[in-house]
């Protein structure tokens, strides 16, 4: 059975996440807080928002907002203009001009003196409404559209200045802030009770040590001095346990010195998704307090999207810095896959055929391309690249904070028209990916339009080939 190990002393977690809380509202995050969600925007919301919104313009989101020329090039980079075509207001540069219309009508000279000329409006019911249609529900920010841009606009960025200034006059999807407030109450965006995910982790490893040749594979728990502390989508202890099992059957056939923190495992940053800043940070400084806590080397990213791009790349922004090294399990595996320190037996997977959906987070805005497609090949002899593969990825349609947005469900669907059609293309019978987010979504899309394909992560397809002993 795994073991936790207590400090003398130690606060009890309840006390701990309320110090943390108390923290956090020094910072002036929103997420828990006992404030309303709008149905619709009143005006008070409205004058609200104009005074929020010199505080988001940084220098990347006012160059976004200035520097486009209109020249439509962004319009065959986007899932959702490829996937709808006939809705013209799907554009990229159609959704994003719903903020640049107010932005213009506030700081750009000829915006105040000729707004007919420069299309620049005032802050109004209805260009707040269609802010909220197009940027909630109509953009994953995936970035993909900003590959494509001559004048280097980041639409990712500008969405989430965007999303920001709505969540803070309380216009957001129900569903993706209680997300985030659950987060910030119970430590994981599921709510999983310490205890509850103590046994879970316990039964996991029951679990693992019986299949033949993992008789001595360990899960520990809260460890001091691991190399690794990884980390975990809480869709793995609620829904996916037997991911967690496939993830450490790796890990110790590779021989990985790791450990699982009981009281913040959460790897997922749904405040990404909300704008807000001062909740990402407090998500991202708990995580970093573990890592000091059980004093160990690597902060280890499970397959995750986002999380692996908030952890790698925007924590270090958060907290002003990370002292800490900071990877991913796929990193991990094509490290230890390179130097032989596990073995594989493609003929587990001799009657498959498999491509690879490159989540948006984890390559174009990660730069994480060629480690995945050396576990696949180290793995399988059947792999088929989709037309659009690496960087140049399309979205699946399920980034962006998209399935938690339920009352968008129908475009977010559609708009993975795209990638249901790539996938197709190879012939593929299995889709292989390293997101949650991305799982959902293929699987849905794939159902939809009937497509026969099961939906797998790395670690699966590793730990079904493993040869042990």
């Amino acid at each position: 059975m795994a073991e936790v190990a207590e400090e003398k002393g130690q606060a009890a977690p309840e006390k701990v996440a309320a110090a943390k809380k108390k923290e956090a509202e020094k910072l002036g995050t929103q997420a828990g807080r006992k404030w309303p969600l709008k149905d619709e925007f009143t005006p008070e919301m409205l004058q609200r928002m104009e005074e929020i919104l010199p505080a988001k313009l940084s220098r990347v989101v006012a160059a976004s907002l200035a520097g486009c020329i209109h020249c439509g090039m962004c319009s065959d980079a986007c899932h959702y203009s490829v996937s709808i075509p006939e809705d013209k207001t799907l554009l990229p540069a159609y959704k994003a001009d719903r903020f640049r219309k107010w932005y213009k009508g506030r700081f750009d000279w000829m915006g105040k003196v000729f707004p007919w000329f420069v299309g620049a409006r005032k802050l109004d019911k209805d260009l707040a409404d269609e802010m909220y249609d197009k940027l909630w529900g109509g953009c994953t920010m995936c970035r993909r559209c900003t590959f494509n841009c001559p004048m280097g606009v980041d639409y990712g960025m500008l969405t989430r200045a965007a999303r920001a200034i709505m969540c803070e006059v309380g216009r957001v999807p129900k569903h993706l802030q209680d997300t985030v407030d659950t987060h910030y109450n119970h430590g994981n965006n599921m709510a999983v009770p310490r205890q509850e995910f103590i046994e879970t982790i316990e039964w996991v490893e029951e679990e693992l040590q019986s299949e033949e040749g993992c008789e001595n594979f360990k899960i520990p728990l809260d460890k001091k001095g691991a190399r690794y502390m990884l980390t975990l989508n809480p869709r793995e202890p609620k829904y996916y346990p037997l991911t967690i099992q496939a993830t450490a059957k790796v890990l110790n056939a590779a021989g990985i010195d790791f450990t699982i923190s009981s009281r913040y495992w959460d790897l997922t940053n749904y405040a990404m998704f909300n704008g807000i800043d001062s909740d990402a940070k407090l998500f991202a400084s708990w995580l970093f307090d573990e890592m000091k806590r059980l004093e160990v080397e690597y902060l280890l990213s499970g397959e995750c999207g986002h999380g692996y791009r908030g952890l790698r790349w925007e924590m270090a922004n958060w907290l002003g810095g990370v002292p800490y090294k900071v990877t991913s399990v796929m990193e991990l595996f094509a490290e230890v896959i390179g130097q032989g320190r596990i073995r594989l037996d493609k003929s587990v997977w001799k009657d498959d055929v498999f491509t690879y959906h490159d989540s948006c987070n984890i390559a174009r805005s990660g730069g994480i391309t060629e480690e995945p497609r050396t576990i696949i090949l180290a793995a399988v002899d059947n792999f088929r690249e989709m037309e659009h593969n690496r960087e140049h990825s399309f979205c699946c349609g399920g980034g962006g904070g998209a399935l938690a947005m339920p009352e968008f469900a129908g475009r977010r669907i559609k708009a993975g028209k795209v990638k249901a059609d790539e996938i197709r293309a190879t012939g593929a019978t299995v889709v292989l990916q390293s997101c949650h987010n991305c799982t959902d979504q293929l699987k849905e899309i794939c159902e939809h339009f009937k497509i026969h394909a099961k939906v797998m992560n790395l670690a699966e397809l590793l730990s079904e080939a493993l040869v042990l002993g």
